[in-house]
C-alpha cells in the first residue's frame, strides 16, 4: 500500500468510525467505549492528514495559477512567492505527519521504575548518584509526576550505592526511557584540597512500570526467601523476619527488599521490581532478534554503556549518543532536562523514519 493510500485508509476508517458513533450509544453497547476512544485516538492524525491534503491543493492550485497564459503577470508574482511557501509548509507537514504514523512503543505512556546506582569512584560516585537522582526529582516535579522511594541504600558521606524509585504520570516511560545507561561525571570533590578533578560515574536504569497483565509469572517460577533485616540501607532494620528475597529461577533475576516493616509490604514492593525487570528481559530479548539495522542507534540502554558526561569545570553536558552538548550544567541539574530529552527522541525519530522509508 503506497503512503497516499494508506493516508486515504486511515480517513475512511475514522469516518465509519464517527457513523457508528452517531448511533445511539445502547446499540453499540460493550463496543462504545473502545470505538470512542479509537476515534479520539484517530481525532489529531485525521486532522494533520486533511491541513497536508489541504496545502498540496493550494500547490497545485499555484501552480496552475503561474502557467495560466490568461492570468495578468501581478498575479502570476504573488503566486510565483508564495508557491515555495507552500512548498516548505508541505514538507514541514508531512514531516509531522510521518513522525505521527511511526509505530507507538507501547510503554511510551506507562509509568516508570527509575534505578539509580553509584558506579566507580568511592564516596564521590555515591555523591554524583545522589546528584543525578535529585535532578530526576526536580524534574519529575516539573512535569507534576508523583515519585514513591522503593528502596534507597545511602552511603556514609551523604550519596546513595543505590535508590529504586516508582515515577507515576502518563507518559513517564516515553520521557526518561533514553536515560537508562553509564553517565561520568568529571568534577573537583569537596574533600580534594589539591584542586584536581575526579572521574566517576553512576548506572541509570529506567523499566516500564508493569501490571500483571503485562508480564506473566508463575508461582512455581519464583523462590521466596524471607529473612531478617540487617545491614546498611534498611531504613527501619529490626529483628523479626520481614525482609524478602524473590528469585524468578527461570531469568535468574534476584530482587531483594527490606525497608519496611512489614514481611507482606516488602514483598509488593519486591514483587513491583520484580515484574519490571522480567519484562524488560523479555522485551529486550525480543528485540535482540530484530536485525541489526532496527536496532536503536541512539543506544541499547544498556548500562554499562556511557551514554553523558557532566563536566563541572566546564560547566557543560555532552550526550555521546547525539554528540549534542549544552552549557547550562547548573540548570540541567537543577532538572532542566527538555533540550536533551527531545533531542534524543527527535533522534531516534529520525532512524525510525530512514528505517520504514528504505
Amino acid at each position: 500500500m503506497s503512503f497516499e493510500d494508506n493516508l486515504k485508509s486511515l480517513v475512511a476508517k475514522y469516518n465509519d468510525l464517527g457513523d457508528k458513533l452517531s448511533q445511539d450509544p445502547a446499540s453499540l453497547g460493550a463496543e462504545y467505549t473502545n470505538i470512542s476512544r479509537e476515534y479520539a485516538n484517530l481525532t489529531p492524525l485525521v486532522d494533520l492528514i486533511k491541513i497536508v491534503w489541504v496545502k498540496e491543493q493550494e500547490i497545485k492550485d499555484l501552480e496552475d495559477l503561474i502557467e495560466d497564459k490568461t492570468i495578468d503577470v501581478e498575479l502570476k508574482n504573488i503566486a510565483k512567492d508564495e508557491l515555495p511557501v507552500a512548498r516548505n509548509d508541505l514538507e514541514q507537514f508531512t514531516h509531522n505527519l510521518k513522525i505521527a504514523l511511526l509505530p507507538k512503543d507501547k510503554d511510551d505512556e506507562k509509568s516508570a521504575i527509575l534505578e539509580v546506582r553509584a558506579g566507580t569512584g568511592g564516596d564521590e560516585a555515591g555523591l554524583f548518584a545522589g546528584d543525578l537522582f535529585r535532578m530526576y526529582m526536580r524534574y519529575a516535579e516539573v512535569n507534576k509526576w508523583k515519585v514513591e522511594i522503593i528502596s534507597m541504600s545511602e552511603t556514609e558521606v551523604g550519596g546513595y550505592k543505590e535508590v529504586i524509585a516508582s515515577v507515576n504520570g502518563r507518559g513517564v516511560f516515553a520521557r526518561l526511557k533514553f536515560e537508562s545507561g553509564g553517565h561520568r561525571v568529571q568534577r573537583v570533590p569537596d574533600t580534594e584540597g589539591n584542586g584536581r578533578i575526579h572521574t566517576s560515574a553512576a548506572t541509570v536504569a529506567v523499566l516500564p512500570e508493569v501490571e500483571e497483565v503485562d508480564v506473566q509469572i508463575d508461582d512455581k517460577d519464583l523462590r521466596i526467601d524471607i529473612y531478617r533485616s540487617s545491614g546498611a540501607g534498611g531504613q527501619h532494620v529490626n529483628t523479626t523476619e520481614s525482609a524478602v528475597r524473590i528469585t524468578h529461577i527461570p531469568t535468574g533475576i534476584v530482587v531483594a527488599q527490606q525497608d519496611e516493616r512489614s514481611q507482606h509490604k516488602n514483598k509488593a514492593k519486591a514483587m513491583k521490581i520484580l515484574m519490571s525487570r522480567v519484562y524488560e528481559k523479555q522485551k529486550r530479548d525480543v528485540e535482540d532478534k530484530r536485525s541489526a539495522e532496527r536496532k536503536s542507534q541512539i543506544g541499547s540502554g544498556d548500562r554499562s554503556e556511557r551514554i553523558r558526561t557532566y563536566n563541572f569545570p566546564q560547566g557543560r553536558v555532552t550526550d555521546h549518543r547525539i554528540n549534542l552538548t549544552l552549557y547550562k550544567l547548573d540548570k540541567f541539574m537543577e532538572g532542566d532536562l527538555d533540550e536533551m530529552i527531545n533531542g534524543l527522541i527527535s533522534e531516534d525519530q529520525a532512524i525510525k523514519l530512514s528505517y520504514n522509508e528504505n
